[in-house]
């Protein structure tokens, strides 16, 4: 499968906040992911085959990061 541009909006704290990912596939949970790691609440991997924990919706949301939505670019 070949990679592909996402653009990638959300709001953190009230904030709008929009950036672009190459991904091999989005959908919501990979979106919100990126969402996670871009608002600087997410774990970053120190190396691509590392493991981390990723965030639930609920949890995002705790942390202020909601209407997370994506769209090919």
């Amino acid at each position: 499968m070949q990679n592909a541009h996402y653009r990638i909006d959300y709001l953190i704290h009230g904030s709008y906040k929009t950036f672009y990912v190459h991904s091999s596939t989005m959908n919501k949970d990979e979106a919100l992911h990126w969402a996670t790691v871009d608002a600087g609440i997410a774990q970053i991997p120190k190396y691509r085959s590392d493991k981390v924990p990723r965030l639930t919706q609920k949890q995002a949301e705790q942390l202020g990061l909601t209407d997370v939505a994506w769209k090919s670019a």
